[in-house]
């Protein structure tokens, strides 16, 4: 066999291994229905967008779920409000679509941010160029948009080979999803893969794997005097809290591995009270859970002991998300992805981060899943978060021709 033979046989030994995604071109038909939402898209994202809709903000929760659920139901959805698991969240939304064929398709998106009551009021959403900016706008409300109008292409293409299709609105996967945990389990084991609306990275990445997130608190208990009159009766609690947060001074702060950070504390009352109580709160990181482990042994064997006398320290652990490890199952999903995006010219990258997300929760249960499938942002939880609007409509587009695909080849578990 010549060279040229061999060469051809390689890349037709390569379509057939990679399945019918690789092997097509651009779907033209997709993509002319991707470029129509796109005005639809954007203005739907402006009014979610300048809704406040912080974790725990339960009436601006529900006046976003109010926008989307009739737009939900027009697509033929049936609508299942959930109540949250634990007090102080709004309701999560189970909208699902049944098809003709055999796959089960799950969609994750959140429509909590991190920013509180009255962001709006000061900062809302407007466009710079090729970014659109605002509170959540790619965290993660761009890719809950994008999950309803890739609905909407496949109902106007009247595409229907899957058994059924459901969207998931998380109300707080801000916090660690603690309003959400076991339905999302529920879910998660009831479909053959979890595809998440997280936004991608700059300059065009899906999220292959996750760093872990847990919180550590350290409550000190001292005792309280006069700062003036009898400071040494007083046992400072904020003293000792410094001292116990040199137990992670030898972590690293920052890198693709395992780190931890101070990110609150709290300390006294009054300037002239020495403080009787301190808290510090520690964000931890990691790819590994065993090193979520290893900080927290680290920080509780710190607690016992203490160097102002008479105080003590209790440490305590909040859970948010595993870690999404690297993984055969999303691989499999990515190159998916990236034959679907290599359709349109387009080069699709893989890659990870610290932030958690409820693709994890997949992984564990054994769904394959893949992340970071919503539009590109950057900024994030800050006020130079943007969406990248050029990847507006080419991520509609890798979606829906994702459900598809998958519609036609579920993976299995």
């Amino acid at each position: 066999m010549g060279a040229s033979r061999v060469a051809m046989a390689a890349v037709a030994a390569l379509l057939v291994s990679a399945g019918p995604a690789l092997a097509a071109g651009k779907d033209a038909k997709v993509w002319a229905a991707a470029e129509k939402a796109r005005a639809g898209q954007l203005d739907l994202l402006e009014q979610v967008v300048n809704i406040d809709s912080g974790t725990g903000d339960i009436e601006g929760g529900r006046k976003v779920t109010a926008l989307l659920v009739p737009r939900l139901k027009a697509l033929g959805m049936t609508i299942e409000t959930v109540p949250a698991e634990i007090p102080g969240l709004p309701e999560n939304t189970v909208a699902t679509l049944t098809g003709t064929g055999k796959a089960r398709i799950l969609m994750i998106g959140h429509i909590d941010t991190v920013f509180g009551p009255g962001t709006v009021a000061k900062w809302s959403y407007s466009v710079e160029g090729d970014h659109a900016r605002g509170p959540g706008v790619a965290d993660e409300k761009g890719g809950v948009i994008e999950g309803l109008y890739a609905l909407q292409i496949l109902r106007d293409l009247r595409f229907t080979n899957f058994e059924r299709i459901t969207f998931l609105l998380d109300t707080s996967e801000e916090r660690g999803s603690p309003g959400t945990r076991a339905l999302i389990d529920r879910l998660v084991r009831a479909h053959d893969a979890e595809l998440n609306l997280e936004p991608g990275d700059a300059p065009d990445v899906i999220t292959v794997w996750r760093k872990g997130s847990m919180t550590l608190n350290i409550d000190v208990k001292g005792r309280a005097a006069h700062a003036g009159v009898a400071p040494q009766d007083g046992r400072n609690a904020a003293v000792e809290l410094i001292h116990q947060l040199a137990a992670v001074e030898s972590f690293p702060r920052s890198g693709d591995g395992l780190t931890v950070n101070l990110t609150t504390i709290q300390a006294g009352t009054r300037h002239n009270i020495i403080p009787e109580a301190a808290r510090g709160q520690i964000n931890i990181r990691a790819r590994q859970k065993a090193d979520l482990d290893r900080v927290e042994a680290a920080v509780k064997e710190s607690a016992k002991s203490t160097v102002v006398p008479d105080t003590t320290v209790t440490v305590s652990r909040e859970n948010a998300f595993p870690p999404l490890a690297s993984n055969p199952a999303t691989d499999a999903l990515a190159a998916r992805a990236q034959a679907i995006y290599a359709g349109l010219g387009l080069k699709l990258a893989t890659g990870g981060n610290g932030g958690a997300s409820q693709s994890a929760l997949a992984y564990e249960a054994g769904t394959p899943a893949l992340d970071g499938l919503g539009p590109v942002g950057g900024g994030f939880h800050s006020e130079k978060e943007f969406m990248d609007l050029r990847s507006v409509t080419p991520r509609l587009y890798l979606l829906t021709k994702l459900i598809m695909d998958l519609s036609a080849n579920p993976p299995k578990k």
